[in-house]
């Protein structure tokens, strides 16, 4: 199955076909590529969620800046520190920090604490995943040793972004960043949703064609889980097939791209993520925060894993 030369309707058709019943075609094609280019191996980053503060309004998010009932915390260096002992403890090369757009970890206390990490783990990789930024920002993170930034781009069509986001925000300063973070030397990952309020095979379509154009280095893909304190509480969330079908197609449009198989699908379904892998994804992200305040990342209802 060649997708890279189809065009958006072809794309759209083939996610119509698939959407709600993934051929075993086409699964097994993505896992095919997938093997081809990494074998069967399963590569493992840590997570780490220091804050839910967050100063978008993004309609989609449990840590929304208009939501008054989340409860809101901060990681400390130290207790970041001690999420990344524990993960070396374990074997983990990869640290993610991620968090909300969150004003009191300025760039300089962001340079210290990607300073730390590489100064006490200097074979690990630091990934950031902390929001839209400038180019100045993005390039401090990249001198203090930063190697990664994920940037999901929900969705690649404008119309659709304006459905899910405040009118401050915008797609084009979006895509600016990833580009902006590619220039820089970054290893890129973007993403997005699926299942979204207002969400058409079409726009995912849109979505796959700004990915092969941006050829990112990873790429983020879950279903839209609500959550209750957003305007989206009551919208209906995205199933495990239609993720699995932007999963494959995902694989076979960028064959080497890394693909996670993500928290959100396994909360959707106990054998989610076991089901992305042989959907092609290659990547799992444990959560190496501390229990204490796991629940407090509540981007959606019911997230898994937050006891562990």
């Amino acid at each position: 199955m060649d997708i890279k030369s189809m065009t958006k309707n072809e794309l759209a058709e083939i996610i119509a076909q698939n959407r709600d019943n993934p051929s075993g075609e086409l699964l097994g094609a993505a896992r095919a590529e997938r093997d081809k280019n990494y074998g069967k191996k399963i590569f493992v980053r840590g997570l780490i969620e220091f804050t839910n503060y967050c100063k978008n309004d993004c309609y989609y998010c449990g840590i929304r800046r208009g939501n008054k009932n989340a409860h809101r915390y901060r990681l400390t260096r130290e207790q970041i520190s001690d999420c990344c002992a524990e993960g070396h403890r374990l074997g983990f090369n990869t640290y993610v920090l991620q968090g909300g757009e969150d004003g009191c970890f300025t760039d300089k206390i962001m340079c210290d604490i990607i300073y730390d990490i590489k100064e006490k783990y200097p074979e690990c990789a630091v990934t950031l995943s902390i929001g839209e930024k400038s180019r100045e920002s993005y390039k401090a993170y990249k001198d203090a040793g930063a190697d990664r930034y994920l940037l999901r781009h929900e969705t690649a069509d404008n119309n659709h972004y304006g459905r899910l986001h405040p009118p401050c925000m915008s797609l084009e300063n979006r895509k600016n960043c990833l580009y902006t973070l590619r220039e820089l030397g970054y290893q890129v990952g973007a993403g997005f949703m699926t299942g979204s309020p207002y969400q058409t095979n079409e726009t995912l379509a849109e979505d796959l064609l700004f990915l092969k154009e941006l050829e990112p280095h990873m790429v983020g893909i879950g279903p839209f889980i609500p959550q209750h304190d957003t305007p989206f509480a009551d919208e209906r969330g995205g199933t495990l097939n239609l993720t699995l079908t932007m999963l494959a197609l995902v694989r076979l449009m960028l064959p080497k791209t890394l693909l996670p198989s993500t928290t959100a699908l396994g909360t959707i379904d106990p054998n989610g993520r076991e089901k992305g892998f042989d959907a092609g994804a290659n990547v799992v992200m444990p959560n190496l925060s501390p229990v204490g305040v796991r629940k407090d990342y509540a981007l959606y209802d019911n997230k898994i894993c937050t006891g562990d």
